[in-house]
């Protein structure tokens, strides 16, 4: 589909798609050299996890999606991240797309990407990344305790940020 057969309200909200994950590619980048931070086996990063349920509100599950991933991308290129990243990261974000799609409620997101990062990442971490792409083991139980503590404290901050922000009438969802 090309850009003159798009109505220009179509247009119009993937320009702001694109503008909002931009934005908030660049916040997870920029303070994750700043919010990383070790907790037993893993690195942890809870801005990546602010700016999932952001996105996933913002924006749905696919652009967030999208957006765990770049900034897994660049965090590893800045060499502040892991490859544990990719599953942390992304599990979360689409959940927390999924649940607020279907509640409506910024808390659902949150309870989304604490499921899916504190609870689904560190299974496919473990079994998966860890061994296949990292070439060691890490016990599933060594992960659970440090996703789950960036998750929550991410997730929770992003409830607060959003409701911050619609309160003084800043972005509407």
């Amino acid at each position: 589909m090309t850009s003159k057969s798009m109505s220009p309200a179509t247009s119009s909200r993937n320009t702001r798609k694109t503008a909002y994950a931009v934005v908030l590619v660049a916040i997870g980048v920029a303070l994750a050299p700043y919010t990383s931070f070790p907790i037993g086996v893993a690195k942890v990063n809870p801005t990546q996890h602010f700016v999932n349920v952001l996105a996933a509100v913002l924006l749905g599950p696919w652009w967030a999606v999208l957006t765990a991933t770049v900034i897994a991308i660049l965090r590893n290129a800045m060499g502040v991240g892991t490859l544990l990243a990719f599953p942390g990261g992304m599990i979360g974000a689409f959940l927390a797309g999924i649940a607020y799609r279907m509640v409506r409620k910024s808390w659902a997101a949150a309870a989304g990407e604490i499921i899916g990062t504190g609870g689904i990442a560190p299974v496919v971490s473990a079994l998966f990344v860890a061994p296949m792409l990292m070439g060691q083991a890490i016990p599933l139980l060594a992960l659970v305790p440090s996703f789950l503590c960036s998750t929550t404290a991410g997730a929770l901050l992003a409830v607060l940020a959003l409701r911050l922000l619609k309160r003084a009438d800043i972005v509407d969802f």
